[in-house]
């Protein structure tokens, strides 16, 4: 149903009457009422509300003189009209927040704006700025309420006080938005005790009491803090994490009380439902960097073992496969040359010895199969790798020339230098078909007297020498000796240098050397990892 509203107004200097008349449709027909001026923000006081008949509608809308008597108005509807101008003397007039640095006295000014802060302390705003008001006397309030506040006025560098105020609530409304500055623009105190909004890096969180927690921040090269009245929001301030980027909503300070002189202003935030995260850390932090370093040490400590696992295995199953072979030329050409031995010396048993001839050539043929069958043995001796793995290069290298010199006239010196270490099993095994082919080349060729084994363990290869005092031989030999060609593959096969140094009457010495893998124990990396953790900490300290 429609509701027919008529209104009146009185002008307090000029007593000059003004009156409207409306219809509302879905009007409410009751509840609270209130009036505002949007065009210029003037107050109303002593509004009354009356039921008003058909009488009261025809004296309202009636053309009214400027002169006329004011008693044509209803009582109820004009009493704010029949009060003359002296008794509005004392009202204060509201102005302007920004206004208030312009005060020259403390005596007492009013102001009207928003409520928005309420703690730590309480803070307004309107159009043109905010304020802070100490000691507030009046209602509760919460952010968003308009209010009136009369108080005395303590003008500061950048913003206002109002002191002993007293508060008038006159509605609640929504809370104002804030106004998006950045941190530059807030550090030059233009914004403050205003409702601002901005962004910056979390550096730090600080509890300084039990419910309250300052975030220090950093927005490119301003530093500033926000403090948090943290309540149920707890949880919120314990989970940000450390250089996140943060947007925040709060009242701008530079009051000395808040930042200590230790920052160009302060974000105070009425909770931590003003804090939003934009993002989170940046993942290229000294921490991270710091974690990618240690984890690529270790997977180039897990390749390098899977790699050296690899290795042996496959140097395992060729071992395995020389092994199984020695076995077989055991079971067959050495036992095939055994059982011809045995038989042509059968067939000289039971010639007539009139055949005598025949007995030269058998003997000859019984010598050769005995020196072949010797030179089977000796194949499949070096087929087998028992004697490397079991006892060491040098033990086996010592073993291998002992069997090919017993029996004759050769010295053998033997001997290692150099801080021992482990050998990989694919160099040792290199050194010894090396070491072994120089033995049996200086015991077959060269008719030494002493022959010298020599291991030398350097910082970061080993080297193997044999050398003897035989009779040497020219370069042109050393060329053409299939198995000099066959150590020199050897050691290209394991990246190593090969060499003979060799001249007639002279003897020979043959040389070998290679690289070995860089010694990192556990005890080394975790000395190597201890000394880089130490030498960041360092950096960051100073």
């Amino acid at each position: 149903m429609d509701c027919e509203l008529a209104v009146s107004a009185t002008d307090p200097e000029s007593v000059a009457n003004v009156s409207q008349r409306m219809t509302e449709k879905d009007c409410v027909r009751a509840g609270r009422i209130g009036l505002r001026s949007y065009s210029s923000g003037g107050i109303w006081r002593n509004v009354r509300a009356a039921v008003a008949n058909r009488q009261d509608f025809a004296s309202l809308t009636r053309p009214v003189a400027a002169n006329a008597a004011p008693s044509t108005v209803p009582k109820e509807l004009g009493a704010e009209r029949e009060r003359s101008p002296g008794d509005l003397a004392g009202t204060s007039i509201p102005q302007s927040i920004t206004g208030l640095r312009l005060a020259t006295d403390s005596r007492p000014v009013t102001v009207r704006g928003v409520v928005v802060l309420t703690k730590p302390a309480l803070y307004v705003e309107d159009s043109t700025g905010g304020v802070a008001v100490v000691d507030p006397k009046g209602p509760p309030l919460k952010v968003g309420d308009e209010v009136e506040v009369t108080g005395e006025p303590q003008p500061g560098n950048f913003s206002s006080v109002l002191r002993n105020a007293q508060i008038r609530l006159l509605w609640a409304r929504e809370p104002i938005p804030p106004v998006s500055v950045t941190a530059s623009q807030a550090a030059t105190g233009a914004f403050d005790a205003t409702f601002i909004e901005l962004e910056g890096r979390l550096i730090r969180i600080e509890t300084p009491t039990d419910n309250t927690a300052v975030l220090d921040l950093q927005a490119g090269q301003q530093s500033f803090s926000a403090v948090v009245n943290r309540g149920r929001g707890d949880l919120f301030i314990r989970r940000l994490k450390q250089n996140s980027l943060l947007r925040m909503r709060g009242v701008c300070v530079v009051d000395p009380e808040y930042t200590h002189n230790l920052t160009p202003f302060v974000l105070l935030l009425p909770s931590t439902d003003d804090v939003d995260v934009l993002a989170g850390p940046p993942w290229w932090t000294a921490g991270h960097l710091v974690a990618i370093v240690i984890t690529l040490l270790v997977l180039v400590l897990v390749v390098q073992v899977v790699h050296s696992r690899v290795e042996h295995w496959r140097l395992r199953a060729v071992l395995d496969e020389r092994e199984r072979l020695a076995h077989e030329m055991h079971d067959t050409i050495a036992q095939s040359f055994a059982g011809i031995g045995f038989q042509l010396q059968a067939i000289r048993n039971n010639l007539p010895d009139q055949v005598s001839p025949v007995y030269n050539q058998l003997d000859v043929a019984r010598d050769l199969v005995r020196h072949s069958h010797e030179e089977a043995r000796r194949s499949i001796a070096t087929l087998r790798p028992e004697s490397i793995e079991s006892v060491g290069l040098m033990p086996a290298l010592d073993s291998c020339a002992r069997r090919m010199v017993d029996g004759g006239s050769v010295h053998l010196n033997v001997s290692e230098s150099g801080d021992a270490r482990p050998i990989p099993i694919r160099l040792s095994d290199t050194f010894f078909r090396i070491g072994q082919e120089a033995i049996a080349n200086a015991v077959r060729h060269a008719r030494p007297t002493t022959l010298g084994i020599l291991l030398i363990y350097e910082k970061s290869a080993v080297r193997l020498v044999i050398e003897d005092d035989g009779i040497g031989f020219t370069d042109s030999a050393d060329t053409l000796g299939f198995g000099v060609r066959g150590m020199r593959k050897r050691a290209e096969a394991i990246s190593a240098t090969f060499q003979i140094v060799s001249s007639a009457g002279r003897g020979t010495r043959v040389q070998v050397r290679a690289p070995l893998p860089p010694r990192f124990a556990a005890r080394d990396w975790a000395l190597h990892i201890w000394h880089y953790f130490r030498g960041v900490l360092l950096k960051w300290t100073k």
